[in-house]
């Protein structure tokens, strides 16, 4: 089973200039401790459900070059980018250039966007939810046509119309960066996890009776799509403490969440540490690194 890290808080001990060393403390000690992924959230200003928008937010994807440079083997990736925030033919060009300098590590995590504040306040168009679906199907169509063989081309879509589609130097990852893409719809989201992705991401807190129907709609467009439902990699997202006290998982109860992700059919566990810029956090996931290894993929059989 594979674990991700999902890093949503920068508000940490020291103020904005630890950031950074903080930052590549907790990226280093998460790849030693087994991670196999690391992820930012693509946002501006923090978002309503982890803090007051105030809190300190890093562009995600200038985090994750930073933590390319200090790892050397964990994937890396935005929890997800929206839509909106870049045109299609650039974030693409932005993704590859993140695979290519870290060696084939990327995910292009990518939705419709949702966050309105921010995007008032910064000056970026929100348009309405289907405009915003329309705007992601055009990108999704992007991203394969400029990690393609004849990738240099035109593409008129909806709402993107682009003269060439040229993208060099070309994606390490073979056949191109995982395109995950976020959220839980069930008419449009996961139908489009079936025709374009190569991962979804469901949230642990829907609870089991509602991630196992969310994978079984999915795994009715795969079969619509005809694509075998095997393909896509199902990831989890959670959030817990880890360590020792109240509420704190440690040992074999942190192999156990695992292996209930596991049993709904996930393949990969992605979760934020509330605790994670604390000393030592990472010590209890080491100690157990080779047990969680060694839960089959559930959504992979």
């Amino acid at each position: 089973m594979r674990i991700g890290l999902q890093i949503p808080v920068f508000k940490w001990t020291g103020g904005g200039a630890a950031i950074g060393t903080t930052l590549a403390r907790i990226a280093r000690e998460a790849e030693a401790a087994g991670f196999y992924s690391l992820w930012v959230m693509d946002h501006f200003f923090q978002i309503q459900m982890v803090g007051p928008a105030e809190d300190p937010m890093l562009e995600g994807y200038s985090a994750l070059s930073f933590m390319a440079g200090v790892t050397e083997k964990v994937k890396l990736g935005t929890m997800v980018t929206g839509v909106t925030y870049r045109y299609p033919g650039l974030l693409v060009k932005t993704a590859t250039t993140l695979d290519v300098l870290s060696g084939g590590r990327a995910y292009l995590g990518i939705g419709a966007a949702w966050n309105e504040e921010e995007h008032n306040g910064l000056g970026v168009p929100f348009p309405p939810l289907k405009e915003r679906f329309e705007m992601l199907e055009d990108a999704l169509q992007i991203a394969h046509q400029m990690w393609s063989d004849g990738h240099d081309a035109p593409f008129n879509g909806k709402h993107a119309h682009l003269a060439r589609t040229l993208n060099s130097p070309q994606a390490v990852s073979k056949p191109h960066p995982p395109i995950l893409i976020g959220g839980t719809g069930e008419q449009k989201t996961l139908r489009f996890v079936a025709q374009y992705g190569d991962a979804c991401n469901l949230f642990i807190r829907m609870g089991d009776d509602v991630v196992r129907h969310k994978l079984d709609v999915l795994r009715g467009h795969c079969a619509d799509a005809n694509r075998p439902y095997t393909d896509i990699e199902k990831t989890s997202l959670d959030s817990f403490l880890v360590g020792t006290g109240d509420g704190a998982l440690s040992g074999q109860a942190l192999v156990d969440n695992i292996g209930h992700a596991a049993d709904l059919g996930f393949d990969h566990a992605i979760f934020s540490i509330q605790n994670v810029s604390a000393p030592g956090v990472f010590d209890a996931l080491a100690a157990v690194r080779d047990q969680i290894a060694a839960i089959p993929e559930g959504g992979r059989k």
